[in-house]
């Protein structure tokens, strides 16, 4: 599986929500996992798992980006691997950054550490990240997701 599949492969349609508010930083971690249970990936105890990492190591990449996910010891709590991304337009303080857009990852074994690697790189491209924080489509997502084949 290419690395453009492992990504794009993980993307529910019904997982990317490109409207949402949030009070604060723990709402948007919410409302991340809340999409991953949705659509199977997760289960409940998942979305306090999420929240558990979050207030121990922010999860702020760069860019108006974060990555929610789980703790190491949350992987019982995932059904399988899955990607979801919300895009809150009005933005979130995150430890007094503003994120955005938020890459949620639920995922089994230690496949994690490569997404987020993938991932990191991808979403720390300025002008890639800038067109996601404005994207209104979920093609659109897609298409910022998949990083150059050249890369």
């Amino acid at each position: 599986m290419s690395v453009n599949d492992a990504l794009t492969g993980l993307l529910d349609d019904r997982a990317i929500r490109l409207a949402e508010t949030a009070a604060d930083r723990d709402d948007a971690v919410r409302r991340c996992g809340e999409a991953l249970v949705a659509i199977g990936a997760a289960k409940p105890s998942y979305v306090d798992a999420m929240l558990a990492r979050e207030r121990s190591v922010s999860t702020y990449v760069g860019e108006g980006v974060a990555i929610p996910h789980g703790t190491l010891t949350s992987k019982e709590d995932i059904e399988r691997d899955a990607l979801a991304v919300l895009r809150f337009p009005d933005g979130v303080d995150w430890d007094g950054e503003r994120v955005t857009v938020c890459v949620a990852i639920a995922a089994r074994g230690d496949g994690h550490v490569a997404l987020l690697g993938e991932l990191a790189l991808v979403l720390l491209d300025p002008e890639r990240a800038r067109l996601l924080r404005a994207a209104t489509e979920p093609d659109d997502v897609r298409r910022l997701l998949t990083p150059d084949e050249e890369e």
